[in-house]
């Protein structure tokens, strides 16, 4: 077992890791899927180690929560700092970003946590936590630009609808076709800044 991935103290798996193995089979099968047992397995270490790290399942589900929210809004958070770039340069690099290069198994786990969030109580507070701070950002970056306050906020749900909503169309272009389509959709957002 490598460093990343145990304690090297006492070769047991660290909380870190188990978090991430309950993120990736959230991905893959759903909030029912991840199970001590399938997480163990997946990291070829017993229950054991799971109960010296966590309490229960709903422990781990809950810093599972919270690592995807620190990381998401993290990335917003340095994707959105101007760091001497224009607002309307920002919003364009960030558009591309989103756009332009599709992280499947982030896209997995985000649609995991959505259905998840749709019957859990926490796991809704918690999307809406990062979904605020998404358009919190956004929506600065907006401003920036001159627009008022409520066009801003507007234009930054726009672009969020747009970020996700094409990411989940498989549209029956080819790739260089689609690339067109998106980057002249992501132009249409950006037009009059």
């Amino acid at each position: 077992m490598s460093d990343a991935k145990a304690d090297t103290r006492t070769g047991e798996v660290r909380s870190e890791r188990w978090i991430e193995a309950g993120l990736e089979e959230i991905a893959r099968a759903g909030v029912e899927g991840v199970r001590v047992e399938v997480l163990a397995k997946n990291l070829g270490v017993t229950k054991g180690g799971f109960y010296r790290r966590f309490r229960d399942r709903a422990a781990l589900l809950e810093a599972m929560l919270q690592h995807w929210s620190a990381g998401r809004i993290a990335a917003i958070e340095k994707h959105t700092s101007l760091d001497g770039t224009s607002a309307r340069e920002r919003l364009k690099a960030l558009t591309a970003r989103y756009s332009e290069h599709i992280n499947t198994e982030g896209m997995a786990v985000e649609l995991a946590i959505r259905q998840w969030a749709r019957s859990d109580e926490l796991a809704a507070n918690v999307a809406a936590h990062v979904d605020a701070a998404r358009l919190k950002n956004v929506g600065q970056l907006f401003r920036a630009t001159g627009l008022p306050p409520e066009e801003a906020d507007a234009r930054a749900f726009m672009f969020y609808c747009f970020i996700f909503g094409q990411g989940l169309l498989f549209l029956e272009r080819g790739q260089r076709k689609r690339a067109q389509l998106v980057a002249k959709s992501a132009e249409t957002l950006l037009r009059d800044l």
